[in-house]
């Protein structure tokens, strides 16, 4: 899958730097052409010299070569990219990236680049868990970058924690996933619903949840950069689709949410229902805000809200597949089986506020998948993109 393939391999100056040249070495041998671009500090962990034999090119480092003047240009590397891996990145280059800190070639041909860029951490155990790594992760996941996640073991310091380099094997294996499945939706149009739904009760105040769209927001990214046509319908979150090919419809109750769907869905082929929509809305409205009077409370009437997932599965035609999702916190696997029966799904993904990191606002999920054929699949915790692509994965499968 990566014969042809132009790969950036950016190398940071960590004691993982020894592991590039194995992964550099798989790139090759798989057909890629590889251009190695280095940080100054990671020549101090291996050499320019090893780099340029394995990937037969000049490895490049500075914005110039000292003794010709030849300047290196950021903006055509990040042009003739198909993929772009940092491995190892550390603590240091990823906030550097993060916040647009360019004072290296490698973080400004990151900030040239227009292919997918994968990053593989490696720090140590303090380094990777403090909130502000944690933080620079997640912004370079917002912006649309992979994070290879780290794995567990001895690290350089001989302490025991996360924070390891994940091996090369595995990357290559993540690129070579990418690119295979890259175009897999071609010609294909997706619905996404994302977020939570507000449901208003006076100008101030409204029934919601904590939904913060991410794992919908995921799912839409993933389904783009594999050739789909996507339309994310979006109640209020904070973020904003990177991919620019994702046509967002922003709403803000369950019937807007409604609408834009049953407007959406007959011409899609897939739809997956993420949103976290509210069950029940006021009856009344009120124009004015309601004021704190006497001791006792106001009393709102409540109504239910449309079933959006049951009304689009009562009405999908032949040929059209339908997911749902189960957010529970007891009796997980009764709730999500009836789910799927009762709205007419094809497979429903259930989760569980019982595990540690799935739920809102996290940056992870831990996920099982059932589709109407009868199929089981439990995955581990993982985050919310790579979940993203477990739950794509099955969808082409049904």
């Amino acid at each position: 899958m990566l014969k042809g393939k132009h790969i950036i391999l950016g190398i940071t100056g960590g004691i993982a730097a020894y592991k590039s040249a194995s992964l550099l070495r798989l790139f090759i041998k798989a057909g890629a052409e590889v251009q190695v671009v280095m940080t100054p500090a990671a020549k101090e962990f291996i050499t320019p010299v090893t780099l340029s034999a394995l990937s037969g090119k000049p490895v490049v480092s500075e914005f110039f070569t000292a003794n010709t003047g030849e300047w290196h240009s950021h903006v055509d590397l990040g042009l003739w990219a198909d993929a772009m891996v940092i491995a190892p990145a550390t603590a240091s280059t990823i906030a550097k990236m993060a916040h647009g800190v360019a004072d290296n070639m490698l973080v400004t041909t990151y900030l040239s680049a227009k292919a997918p860029v994968f990053v593989a951490p490696a720090m140590d155990l303090d380094m990777f868990a403090h909130p502000t790594t944690s933080r620079n992760l997640e912004l370079l996941r917002s912006y649309g970058n992979r994070i290879i996640e780290p794995a567990a073991g001895e690290l350089a310091s001989h302490l025991i924690g996360k924070g390891r380099m994940e091996e090369p094997e595995n990357i290559f294996k993540v690129l070579e996933a990418f690119f295979a499945g890259r175009d897999d939706l071609k010609g294909k149009k997706m619905l996404v619903t994302a977020g939570p739904t507000y449901e208003k009760i006076d100008p101030v105040r409204f029934i919601g949840n904590y939904s913060t769209g991410k794992m919908g927001y995921a799912i839409a990214e993933e389904a783009a950069s594999r050739g789909a046509e996507v339309v994310l319908v979006s109640g209020p979150v904070d973020i904003t689709p990177v991919n620019k090919s994702i046509r967002l419809v922003k709403v803000e109750s369950a019937r807007e949410m409604l609408a834009a769907c049953e407007a959406e869905f007959p011409t899609c082929d897939y739809g997956v229902m993420c949103a976290a929509v509210a069950d029940y809305a006021p009856a009344e409205y009120a124009e004015s805000k309601i004021k704190r009077a006497g001791n006792e409370p106001p009393m709102i009437h409540l109504v239910k809200n449309p079933d959006i997932a049951r009304t689009l599965g009562m009405k999908k035609r032949d040929g059209q597949k339908l997911a749902g999702f189960a957010l529970e916190t007891d009796h997980e696997l009764d709730n999500a089986m009836a789910k799927l029966r009762s709205k007419n799904l094809d497979m429903i993904v259930l989760n569980s506020l019982r595990d540690k990191g799935a739920g809102f606002g996290t940056d992870t999920n831990k996920i099982t998948i059932f589709t109407a054929d009868g199929r089981e699949t439990a995955f581990a915790l993982k985050s919310k993109r790579e979940v993203a692509a477990d739950i794509i994965d099955t969808i082409i499968t049904l």
